[in-house]
Parts: C-alpha cells; structure tokens; sequence
C-alpha cells in the first residue's frame, strides 16, 4: 500500500484558480475560504448552513470556493460528486446543484441522486455522455488529490486564505479567524512559526549567535558572570541553591531529555521502528557514530585531555533536522527517520556517559533513595496507572535525589519517558458510540436551551473522560512538553553555553584539543554513522530502505557532526577556563564545518532508480497521490 505523506504546514497545495475553481464572490476579496467537503458528510451539512450565513453577513468581502473530499467508506458520495460537476458541465449551474444536494442529505440512494438528476434538467446516470462523465471523474479525483496533499483528513476542512483552519467551525470562530482580530493573528503566527520544520534550528542559531556577540563586547564579563548568579528554592527544610547555569544544565535540560526518551519510546513501540529490523539499522548507525569519534578523539588528544572524549559522541537533533529540512525534495523523508533515530539514540547515551563518567562522588544514601523513587515508578507504570500526578511528583523527588546523590540529573528526564505509561489501544468505536450518546441524550434534555446554554456538567464530565482514553500518557505528555523544550529550553541553552570570548591564543595554546574534537566530530561521524549501518546491513542484522541511498547515508552521517547542543553540554563537564573556552570553539568551527559537508554530500538528487519517490516538503509526487485518492474517493 502506498503510504501518503501530506504537508505539514498547514498550507494549501494548489492555489484557487477562477478559470477551473467553483467559487462565489468578488476576485478582489479580503478573505478567500476554501471547503473541502463531502455530500453524503452530516457535518458539511451543518457547516453549509454556516458558510451561507456568512456569506450573507460579509458580501462582496468573501470569496467563497468549495472542492470534493468523497468519503471513502460511502459509494454514493462520489457519485454525488460526480452529478454536481456533470451538472456544471453540462452547462448547468453548479451551486444550484450544490445546494440542492446539501438540502436534501446527507444520505442518498442511486435512485435518489437520478430524481435529483431529473430536477436539475438532466438525465438519469445511464443516459449521461460519456465523455462528460469522464470529466466528472477527473475533476473529483484532482480535487481528493489536492485535498491529500494539502493535509486534508477530515470534513468538512477550510482554508483561509491558503492556511488550514483548525479552530471552531461555529459562526463565530470562523468569522474572527477569516477577519483577523490581533489575538488570532498572533496565535496564527506562533503556529506557522512552530510548524516549520527549521524553527528549532534557527532559535538555537539566533541564541547562538546573541550569547558569541555579546560575550565578545563591553558587556561580556557582565554577561557571563550573570549565569553564576545563584539562585535558591526553599521547600520546608530543604535548600537547593545553584547557580543559573547549572539550573539550566540541570533542570531546563532534564525537559529536553523527557522528550528525548519519550520521541525513542514512541518509535519503537508504535512508530516506524518498530520491529526490530527497522530499529536495528539507524541504532547499528548511532553505535558507529558514538564509536568512531570517540577513538579518534583519544588517538589526537592529549593525554591530559582523554577525559573529554565525551563531547564527541552526541548529535544536536535541532540543527541537523533543520539542516535536511532546508535541503527540501533532496531528502527523502525516510532518511529524516534514520537520522532523527540516529540521534535520538546516541542523545539518550550521552546522558547515560554523563551520568557515568562526569559525575560527582557519589552520596551512597541519596543514591539508594533514588533507586527506590524509580522501583515506585516503574510501579506505578505495572499498576496501570495512567494518571500524570504520581508521575510528576516521583519524578520532581527523582531529580532531587539525582543530583544530591551526585549524579548529573537530567537522566531523570530519561528515566521517568521510560516509565511514563502508554495504554492499550482505545476502541474507537465504542467511545465514538458512547460520545455520541452523551450528545443525543443533551439533545432530548435539553431541547432549545441546551443551544443556549450548552451541555451540562455531567456531559462535559462524560466527554472529558472518552478524551482522555483516546490518547495515552506518553503521547499526552511529548505532545504537551515537546514545544517547550523545542521553543524554550534549548534556545535558553543556547544563550546560557554558547558565550564564549573568541581569542587566538586560547586555540592556539590548546591545539591538539581543537584538533581532537574537530576532526572527532566532523571526521568521527561521518565514518561511524556510515561504516555502523552498512556492517548491520552486511551482517543481516538490519535492512537499509531503499528509500535513499548509500551516499545519502554517508551525507547524513556527515550532518551528526554538528554536535552543538550536546558536545557543549559534555564539554562543560569535562572541562574549565581556557580548555573550555578553546573545546567551544572547537564545536562551533565543527559543527559548522559538518554542516557544510553533509549539505554538499546531499546537495545532488538521487537518481529515480535509486531512491524511492521523495518528499521534501511533505509533498508526495504523480502515482503516489493518484493511489492514494484512489483510495479515499473508493
């Protein structure tokens, strides 16, 4: 079966076109709304009435475009589609078979859809011409495919001005949204910024760039002495007081690790790794490029500085993404997976080598109590308990006793993904029977006040309680913190590790350093990303996808070696002063040159027999959208 991959930002494929596209109202309009609908769909029922009255209320400052989305599980509804374009073809008029249909709905039977025919001057399906019918046909099916490619997956879908609408679909809601008041504007912005795949990877360079700038002026000492500033949390009679930089390293970080673990989590267990086949050749990659810059990190280093090895093994997961990202249809989405696999993987080592190798001496009893607070969770996940409370209090006491114990505590972000519960599939259609219920006793209760006053309490209290078994803890919790951690934690990061006073001397002085984890890096990553998934393939232990090729693997493997996020992070526990200084300029100069090296290797398409149809944008190409609306429309 031919998997759809739609856009992802929420805009719309194929832009309105008054030559082919049924639309009413002025060219010149402020707002155009395109509906993606389906006849036989009660809800486009109810949204037609909406539209019309909104089309009532705006006049000339409305354009109004409606486009096919049959339903795939109803044989009349592309039949019904199909009458409405014949009738417009046949030198009809196209709303009025458009509103017919939507008075009369939504279900139709073939001999219906014939009297409507006969209303509207035509004859009955047997004596259409066939020439016009084919027509028909294709107009439908060109609007499904659009439909698809445009993320459509439900109706009715509408699209203000080129931008999917995902809000209400009351009067109300929709007028604000199509006239702008500045909340939504500025919600509307947020939204598009979030949803760019490179958003991450340029807050982190603007952070980046701010903390390099800033630590090189005037204001630099004040600047870096800023994140020494202690600062204090007092519960009963306990005191934590670090400084703001450790607050960050610790606790911000300690966010992006819990996403970390539950991105792994979900790929493994329901996500495109998982079986173990599939797991195996982005994990074998991951080993290779922990292994292979770390030796030669400790063949170039100095022995004074082996134990810095560490900041050699990570990937920053923003940059790199960001970066295949740009590099649009070069890149297959199947080698996004790998890498962010890839990534993910060698992220959640580097947290275990840091816990390891570059923690404190150890407190015997906070680390026992540690060890009890994560027996209590993983306790709690074999209980079933699927409510986030215990999780979040465990895991807030988890990080305490982490870092008294001596242990770096962001793995308390690692530990608490693994045992943050996922539930067994929902059954969908008994909790859609039972909301359905709820809704039509409201109804018969209700009557007319219930459109005033809305349902009661006991309802909201029912359809609270079926949303929350739709979706799981995990799911809940990476779809609720992962902004977050994207948006906040690692810009903030960013401004807190990247400050560094650019000085020739200090490069100069440490060289075989600079060296060492340069050359780690943008050497190191390339050749054990590269060399760990190709002996997996050669060993039978995994299967590369034919979805992309060896070279795209090789320029991947050159991309995890913009380390940023997380060879800073190391560094900063391995070294101080000036070695520190000198190992961020080090990741800076090779993560820079990294990221040069991959986009150069990915840069030439593959050719079309060497890698599947690709798609960059989240588009998909030609077959891939004609089978897939096949499917949709039936």
């Amino acid at each position: 079966m031919t998997e759809v991959t739609a856009r992802g930002d929420g805009q719309l494929v194929r832009d309105v076109d008054p030559a082919r596209d049924h639309l009413v109202g002025e060219p010149g309009a402020a707002v155009t709304l395109v509906e993606y609908g389906s006849y036989v769909c009660s809800y486009c029922h109810a949204a037609h009435e909406v539209v019309r009255r909104l089309r009532d209320r705006f006049g000339d400052r409305l354009r109004y475009v409606y486009r096919h989305m049959p339903l795939t599980d109803r044989h009349e509804a592309t039949l019904a589609a199909e009458l409405v374009e014949y009738a417009a073809a046949s030198g009809g008029d196209f709303w009025q078979a458009h509103d017919l249909l939507m008075r009369r709905g939504p279900a139709y039977s073939e001999g219906e859809l014939d009297g409507m025919a006969e209303e509207l001057g035509l004859p009955a399906r047997e004596g259409w011409d066939p020439g016009l019918i084919h027509g028909a046909e294709a107009r439908v099916r060109e609007d499904a495919r659009g439909g698809l490619r445009s993320g459509v997956r439900v109706t009715p879908t509408f699209f203000i001005n080129g931008r999917r609408y995902e809000g209400a679909w009351d009067e109300t809601s929709l007028a604000e949204a199509m006239f702008r008041s500045m909340g939504h504007r500025l919600h509307a912005a947020s939204v598009d910024f979030a949803r760019w795949a490179p958003a991450t990877g340029l807050l982190l360079l603007l952070m980046t760039v701010v903390a390099v700038v800033v630590s090189n002026t005037a204001l630099g000492p004040s600047f870096l002495a800023f994140w020494d500033t202690a600062a204090s949390i007092e519960m009963g009679g306990l005191a934590l007081s670090l400084p703001l930089l450790d607050w960050v390293n610790h606790g911000l970080l300690t966010v992006f690790f819990l996403v970390v673990g539950l991105e792994i989590k979900r790929e493994l267990t329901v996500g495109r790794l998982s079986t173990p086949r599939a797991a195996a050749f982005p994990i074998a990659g991951a080993i290779g490029g922990m292994i292979a810059p770390a030796l030669i990190y400790l063949l170039l280093a100095p022995p004074e500085f082996a134990h810095g090895w560490g900041a050699t093994i990570a990937t920053d997961t923003a940059f790199a993404i960001a970066l295949l990202v740009l590099l649009g249809d070069r890149v297959p989405v199947d080698l996004r997976v790998f890498l962010t696999a890839a990534v993910i993987a060698d992220d959640l080592v580097a947290i275990v080598v840091v816990a390891l190798f570059y923690s404190e001496d150890i407190a015997l009893g906070w680390l026992t109590a540690s060890g009890v607070v994560t027996v209590a969770l993983v306790t709690l996940n074999r209980w079933k308990v699927y409510r986030p409370a215990p999780y979040a209090l465990l895991g807030v006491i988890l990080w305490v006793a982490l870092h008294e114990a001596g242990i770096h505590a962001t793995l308390a972000g690692v530990i608490l993904a693994a045992v943050t519960p996922t539930m067994p599939p929902a059954d969908l259609r008994a909790l859609l029977a039972q909301a359905q219920a709820v809704i039509d006793a409201e109804r018969r209760m209700g009557g007319e006040a219930l459109l005033r006053t809305g349902p009661s309490d006991t309802a909201f209290r029912a359809l609270d309680a079926i949303h929350e078994r739709v979706e799981s803890p995990a799911s809940k919790l990476l779809r609720a913190v992962e902004p977050w951690s994207s948006y906040f934690v690692l810009p903030v990061f960013a401004l807190a590790n990247a400050g560094v006073v650019w000085s020739t001397e200090v490069v100069a002085s440490r060289g075989e350093l600079v060296a060492a984890l340069a050359v780690g890096l943008v050497v190191g990553k390339l050749v054990g990303i590269f060399l760990g998934a190709w002996l997996a393939v050669a060993l039978r232990v995994a299967s590369k996808p034919s979805g992309y090729t060896w070279r795209q693997v090789a320029g991947t493997g050159a991309l995890g070696g913009v380390g940023f996020t997380m060879s800073l992070f190391i560094a900063h526990q391995s070294f101080t002063g000036d070695d520190f200084s000198a190992a961020k300029i080090a990741i800076f100069l090779a993560s820079l040159a990294a990221g040069v090296l991959g986009t150069a290797i990915l840069w030439k398409r593959a050719p079309l027999e060497e890698s599947s149809v690709v798609a960059g944008s989240g588009e998909i190409i030609g077959s891939e959208v004609g089978a897939a609306a096949d499917r949709w429309i039936g």
